[in-house]
């Protein structure tokens, strides 16, 4: 692993004015990020921060085996740090990300995916909303804060990875040890992702589930079909495998958090003969898991039915027990729960003063970088409208980006009011 200063932190020089966030959105997407191409987008960005006053710098982050990862850390004001030394104020962090996913069949856009055009009152882009819009709000909403109160009193941070959508081994989790090296520290964190199912307002993250992936390669004996007695299928071991995984549930849900749910994701054997027993089947599996587990009791619990079913499993009547190896996945993701008071109450109540309605707090869906955060600070998510995030013709509506600019906006006023209170 190293961390370094590209030679090409340069700021471009068609930055739009940073206080329009459709503006803003547009010349974000007409960088074509995609995992793990920067697509000039750190440059944009760039651009448009460093007129507000912020420090930027430009860090990649390398590890043998991964691609290189440019990614950008932003500070504006000054903050205290926890032992008191430098008096200042709170430190806010806003995280996100660049990078975007592929674009699919580009010929089934309605408009090219990197145009950002306009129809309707639309604009259409790959990263619309997950997650360029999310950062073009909140860049515009800082440009108008500063505008109407001027410098924060404290400071203002912005962690931009471009490894999001890919690994997530050279962005959020590196950026955030360089950061903490140099002494930076944090109070609270928004991640920028698109949060709300069907209007602005409708939910804010505070929390995630944890994640955790395996592999299970089931081994038989390969043989003729028509003679199964002198054979051991492999796949039927496998179904029964991980029939047990699924069922029964692993519970029922807690106070904060929906039931861990198990779903087998594949199940391989690699044989193009029909009449062949294969010698072995292999099945993946991933389960959210909410707070009644960690990862280590989750992996026993596991084991323990894997075995049982190996030893119990019906569809072999008569055979030895199931042999079979489990492989888990690195980096299991844990689950989370943030209970800051300061950063959701803040939050809430610019929601609901922008749009008039309270937002449900919410710890459903999948994993984000608030994972990595967590670690550092109270964390919270909060973004656009996520119903056509990955899809062919992502948009967004220029309605919501200055809603949304507007949420941003009036929590930064809130936050750093209760924050110096």
């Amino acid at each position: 692993m190293s961390l370094a200063d590209p030679a090409s932190a340069t700021p471009s020089s068609s930055a739009p004015s940073s206080s329009d966030p459709t503006a803003n959105l547009a010349a974000l997407i007409r960088c074509p990020s995609v995992t793990p191409a920067e697509g000039g987008a750190l440059g944009v960005l760039d651009a448009m921060l460093a007129p507000l006053g912020f420090a930027v710098d430009r860090v990649l982050a390398q590890e043998e085996g991964t691609p290189d990862i440019e990614n950008l850390y932003a500070r504006l004001g000054s903050s205290s740090d926890h032992s008191g030394d430098h008096p200042g104020g709170p430190h806010l962090l806003f995280a996100g990300h660049t990078d975007v996913v592929p674009v699919g069949d580009e010929a089934a856009w309605t408009h090219p995916p990197f145009s950002a055009a306009i129809e309707n009152g639309m604009m259409y882009g790959r990263g619309a909303v997950d997650m360029k819009g999310g950062i073009a709000c909140f860049i515009a909403a800082v440009a108008r804060y500063v505008d109407r109160h001027g410098a924060p009193k404290g400071a203002i941070s912005l962690l931009i990875t471009g490894d999001e959508e890919g690994p997530a081994i050279n962005g959020t989790t590196k950026l955030l040890g360089w950061a903490k090296a140099r002494g930076e520290r944090w109070d609270a964190c928004i991640v920028g992702e698109p949060t709300n199912p069907d209007r602005l307002g409708d939910m804010i993250k505070i929390g995630r589930r944890g994640s955790l992936s395996g592999t299970v390669m089931v081994h038989g004996v390969q043989g003729h079909a028509a003679y199964p007695h002198l054979a051991d299928s492999p796949v039927r071991g496998a179904l029964q495998l991980a029939t047990d995984l699924m069922d029964p549930p692993f519970d029922a849900g807690t106070e904060n958090f929906q039931p861990s749910n198990l779903e087998v994701t594949s199940l391989d054997v690699g044989n193009p003969a029909v009449n062949v027993i294969p010698a072995r089947a292999t099945f993946r599996f991933n389960i959210r898991f909410n707070d009644t587990w960690d990862a280590d009791s989750l992996k026993a619990e596991i084991i323990a039915r894997l075995d049982r079913a190996a030893a119990d499993g019906p569809l072999r009547p008569g055979r030895d027990p199931v042999r079979y190896d489990l492989v888990w996945s690195e980096r299991p993701s844990h689950v989370f729960l943030t209970r800051s008071n300061q950063l959701i109450s803040s939050l809430s109540s610019a929601v609901e003063a922008v749009t008039g309605r309270q937002p449900a707090l919410s710890t459903t869906g999948g994993t984000s970088d608030a994972r990595f955060i967590k670690d550092h600070c109270p964390v919270v998510e909060f973004g656009l409208v996520g119903q056509t995030m990955h899809m062919v013709d992502e948009r967004v509506s220029v309605a919501d980006l200055e809603t949304l600019t507007g949420i941003y906006l009036a929590f930064l006023e809130r936050w750093f009011d209760n924050a110096a209170a």
